[in-house]
């Protein structure tokens, strides 16, 4: 955001009177300059969310009971995509903070994809919003293996 300032008053400077510094105001002002553009906490979690899930080895989001119960969201029809399960963020005027829990998949270096994740999520914020991201701490709750899959699939034939 840019702020305006006009100087007004005696001085000594022969442009007294005119717009200083940061911006000008009025039809000559550049657009970008005129108003304020507010982001909302959730816009930037979904951003947040999607640049996570974007990275290699990433397998879900979410911390326990979160991530159960947004799976069963995920199977009710209309439930929604929990885009930002496992995500929170605090966003200030000119930065943001965010704080991610995420599930790796087993095997891949966790230094690695964290590095990856703080990376793509950085880039994504600041790009997108503008906002000045000052930290990205990422909690890796459980490591995926492999044959977690097949139980899962096996538990759900089966007549309860």
């Amino acid at each position: 955001m840019t702020d305006n300032i006009t100087s007004v008053g005696g001085g000594s400077r022969p442009d007294t009177g005119v717009s200083a510094l940061k911006g000008r105001t009025g039809p000559g002002a550049p657009a970008e300059t005129r108003g304020k553009t507010t982001i909302a906490d959730g816009v930037v979690a979904k951003i947040a969310g999607m640049a996570t899930r974007e990275v290699p080895g990433i397998h879900s989001m979410g911390a326990g009971m979160a991530r159960a119960f947004g799976a069963m969201r995920e199977r009710v029809p209309g439930g929604g995509g929990g885009v930002t399960r496992g995500v929170k963020v605090e966003v200030g005027e000119r930065q943001a903070a965010v704080d991610l829990d995420v599930v790796v998949e087993y095997g891949v270096s966790i230094v690695d994809v964290a590095g990856g994740v703080r990376t793509n999520v950085i880039s994504a914020l600041e790009r997108m919003t503008g906002l000045e991201v000052v930290e990205v701490n990422i909690a890796v709750d459980d490591v995926h293996l492999p044959d977690e899959e097949e139980e899962a699939e096996r538990d759900e034939g089966r007549v309860r």
